[in-house]
């Protein structure tokens, strides 16, 4: 794209047939009407996979009643077809997972090994690190004056909004403009219309350290918040405060990847914090896609160039990852339920980087958590072989609907089919999902889970579970701790205890703890499942 990230441009499942059904219009969105109406015309078509890149944002969830995305991709999957969707991208606050419905698979971004870095020299000879995805006339190491419209105190200066810049203070310099309220490259283009010669994309404190790159109108390049800190510093302690931007193209080998995106929407679900969302992450920043020849690489009006592939960020670009991932698991095993689908690809993800170090979350640098991550990245290799796989039936998702509550009524709007509910409900952490989460609410120290597996691997298996990662004040058990499988015997079902003491349990930043149970036969399945225990707290 524009001299980025050159080389031959192949999908995950490249032999897979496509479908594409519209539901989503420039001017007025998604209409709930053409949502349904793709599911059912995807399913009577006989679609395999459905790939689901929108969802609503910041972890605003409606009941699974009167969700059309949780309504249409159950009649999907209970007809056999796997629905993948993106998690959405209000990062990094937390609560912000959209698209939470168990039957869905929800897939947060992740970074991979390949960046497009672009350096920003100060006057006083300092460098700091960004990215961009410019491509036009560079500036070729000429210093220019440094300014900053935030230093007037009004925040739509800052923003670089729409008509908020004057050409007399910018012309001719470079302007370091915050992320937010608008579109990153429609900052640039303001920019440019009051005469500005290039843009630094700042991050706010709320973005944290995570940057994307993007195809600007000008020499522009996006830095973290520290980044941000230290250029603003400079030009309030500097006369004459001068900088120039450096652009070095495509950079492989990056370490550490894969990082959890600073942008990626994070657990836990404001629905049903039972089930753990995201269920896993994947490739969603910086990637090569192709392109409409319809607009420019920015999207915007005014950009009139033209282009076959473009790169781009978001849990919408991490969402076809799995997609594809998911028809290659179909094609090798045709027989596997959708949940069967996501189990492999749940337990067998990574939760390390490419330096054997766990994975880092690109908004804090700190270590990452399940409620970034879910069950960690996506490792198709793995996942072709997981060994276990936790199912799930139509009626068990029916089940978990009663146990949080809904009425039958409300139940057969998602089902399209009668229902009833047992007289003694279940509880919701009984899923039989592929990881663990619990609610502690204040004067409880212990509950279980029970989940059943099925060996999907060879006939005569054994597997010895290991428990991992405990948090302090946590302990973990699972009884039984060795399940033994054979011709006759293909499934096996356990308990999970986990005890708190509440004198010494060390509550994270979340509020919660977090651990591992993982099973594995010592010869090369690893089937790893996330522990999460949340404290609840009395309002």
């Amino acid at each position: 794209m524009s001299g980025y990230a050159s080389g031959i441009a192949k999908g995950v499942a490249p032999k897979a047939r496509l479908a594409a059904y519209k539901v989503c219009w420039k001017d007025s969105g998604c209409f709930d009407s053409d949502i349904l109406a793709a599911f059912n015309a995807a399913v009577a078509d006989g679609v395999d996979v459905i790939s689901l890149s929108i969802g609503g944002g910041d972890g605003i969830v409606s009941p699974y009643y009167l969700d059309p995305i949780a309504i249409g991709s159950y009649g999907a999957v209970s007809r056999g077809v796997f629905v993948s969707s993106s998690a959405g991208n209000g990062g990094p606050n937390g609560l912000t997972v959209t698209n939470v419905a168990p039957w869905l698979t929800t897939v947060g971004a992740g970074t991979i090994d390949r960046d497009f870095p672009a350096e920003v020299i100060l006057g006083d000879g300092r460098r700091l690190s960004g990215v961009s995805l410019y491509s036009g006339a560079e500036l070729n190491g000429k210093m220019y004056q440094l300014v900053y419209p935030g230093k007037s105190g009004f925040l739509v200066d800052s923003l670089c909004l729409e008509n908020s810049l004057d050409p007399k203070l910018v012309k001719g310099k470079i302007v370091i403009c915050d992320r937010g309220s608008s579109p990153r490259v429609e900052k640039g283009l303001v920019v440019k219309k009051a005469g500005g010669v290039g843009m630094i994309l700042t991050n706010e404190i709320s973005y944290g350290e995570g940057v994307v790159g993007d195809a600007h109108l000008l020499p522009a390049c996006a830095i973290g918040a520290n980044e941000a800190d230290a250029i603003k510093a400079y030009i309030k302690s500097s006369v004459n405060p001068t900088a120039t931007i450096n652009f070095k193209g495509t950079l492989l080998g990056i370490k550490p990847a894969p990082i959890v995106a600073s942008f990626s929407a994070r657990g836990p679900s404001g629905l049903n914090p039972e089930v753990l969302k995201p269920d896993l992450i994947a490739p969603g920043v910086n990637i090569l896609a192709g392109w409409t020849n319809s607009v420019g690489p920015t999207g915007l009006s005014s950009d009139s160039r033209r282009t076959e592939f473009n790169i781009m960020s978001g849990t919408s670009m991490a969402c076809p990852h799995v997609s594809g991932a998911a028809a290659l698991l179909k094609s090798a095993h045709p027989d596997w339920s959708p949940a069967a689908i996501r189990s492999a690809m749940m337990t067998t993800a990574t939760i390390l980087d490419n330096r054997n170090q766990p994975m880092i979350d690109g908004a804090t640098g700190n270590a990452s958590t399940p409620y970034e991550f879910g069950s960690g990245h996506l490792n198709l290799g793995l996942a072709m072989d997981p060994g276990l796989v936790y199912d799930i039936s139509g009626n068990d998702y029916v089940n978990f609907l009663c146990t949080i509550g809904y009425q039958e009524r409300e139940i057969q709007v998602i089902t399209r089919t009668p229902v009833s509910c047992p007289a003694r409900k279940a509880m919701p952490e009984n899923l039989n999902y592929p990881s663990f989460v619990t609610l502690f609410p204040r004067g409880v120290t212990r509950k279980s889970f029970i989940r059943t597996v099925t060996n999907v691997g060879p006939v005569n298996s054994v597997y010895k579970a290991r428990v991992e990662s405990q948090a302090k004040g946590m302990s973990v058990s699972v009884k039984p701790s060795e399940l033994v499988f054979s011709e006759a015997v293909k499934k096996r079902s356990f308990v999970v205890t986990v005890t708190v003491d509440s004198r010494s349990v060390v509550w994270g930043e979340s509020g919660s703890a977090f651990g591992w149970v993982t099973w594995v036969d010592g010869l090369k399945h690893v089937v790893r499942s996330p522990v999460v225990v949340t404290q609840v707290i009395p309002l």
